[in-house]
């Protein structure tokens, strides 16, 4: 599917049959590319086929990089058929395993919500703060939907505000605050024969649009490519030419941090880190029928790589290992001095 497609024109079963052949292509990604394969039948509401994906995966003797993203996508979409016990099983689950990825959290906590289990959503979101937010300075940008949504399920119950709510507030950019966004009677407003309440309502209704256009504007990261030591030594080899490109492998990690930092003080957001390998690289040059030794195919290289799902988040959450391969936390080794 091109990037500017309408969805209103897209073939879903055709889109989901493509990218399962992709998947073929680059067993590597297969993770990634069955997921998108997995929505898009979803919304062609072929959902036991999108659930047989979803098994698929989980059967699979390849570790999953996100195994508990996967099975949170499979309650969601099992609820959505009538499978409610085995869904309510796995949310369970998902929840007692406390994944360090916010994605699962959202997912099950948004499940419940959609099938007005407001107490247990409630309860998800906030133990998804509690385990990935307590003593962060700076919430991620990836654990923001989580502050929004716990703010939303609150609003509903009618609880009062706490700190959580608090930093969800601050961290909501949009000019209609989230207190009006997420009034329960909002609803209401949307039946009303008074002009003034209509367009109010059409306003936060703009509000909220734009910050949903702004969040699926960044489907994948600005990445920078990252080659582990032996993958470098391999590639030099094979294409000495690119030795300007790298003149060392200390020197290359020490410019991707610096790359990245420079990125994020220029207010770049959603910043990320692939990592190349030499067959996928000559495999993708030969896809674009050019030479590996090109070192205009690099940065082309690293953002199909991301586009493909291999971009990891930068910088990595506290406490979590640096993402040079070190085996040291990330504050002990090149996010030392930030």
């Amino acid at each position: 599917m091109r990037p500017d497609t309408s969805a209103e024109y897209v073939d879903h079963n055709a889109e989901a049959a493509r990218l399962e052949r992709t998947a073929g292509l680059y067993p590597e990604d297969a993770e990634h590319l069955l997921l998108q394969a997995a929505a898009h039948l979803e919304l062609a509401d072929d959902r036991p086929r999108a659930t047989a994906l979803y098994d698929r995966l989980l059967a699979g003797t390849t570790p999953l990089e996100n195994p508990f993203l996967v099975r949170a996508l499979k309650a969601a979409n099992l609820w959505e058929y009538g499978h409610e016990a085995e869904a309510s099983a796995i949310i369970a689950g998902v929840r007692a395993a406390a994944p360090r990825d916010p994605a699962p959290w959202v997912i099950v906590a948004e499940a419940l919500e959609a099938h007005d289990e407001l107490e247990a959503a409630q309860e998800t979101f906030t133990e998804a703060a509690v385990h990935l937010l307590t003593d962060v300075p700076e919430p991620p940008y990836a654990t923001h939907s989580i502050l929004f949504g716990r703010h939303r399920v609150r609003r509903m119950l009618g609880l009062p505000h706490d700190a959580w709510d608090g930093l969800a507030d601050t961290l909501h950019s949009s000019p209609v605050s989230l207190d009006e966004l997420h009034d329960p009677k909002r609803v209401w407003s949307l039946g009303s024969e008074n002009p003034a309440e209509l367009a109010a309502e059409i306003s936060r209704l703009r509000a909220e649009l734009g910050t949903h256009r702004e969040t699926l504007s960044r489907p994948f990261p600005v990445a920078v490519l990252h080659w582990p030591a032996p993958e470098l030594t391999e590639l030099l080899t094979a294409y000495p030419s690119l030795s300007t490109e790298y003149p060392s492998h200390e020197e290359h990690l020490t410019t991707i941090e610096a790359s990245l930092r420079e990125l994020a003080s220029s207010g770049t957001p959603n910043l990320g880190i692939v990592t190349g390998t030499v067959p996928s690289y000559e495999a993708f040059a030969a896809s674009e029928s050019a030479s590996p030794a090109d070192a205009s195919l690099l940065p082309q290289y690293a953002t199909t790589l991301a586009a493909r799902g291999r971009a990891t988040a930068w910088p990595p959450e506290r406490g979590a290992g640096c993402w040079c391969g070190s085996g040291r936390a990330y504050e002990a080794c090149h996010g030392a001095d930030l």
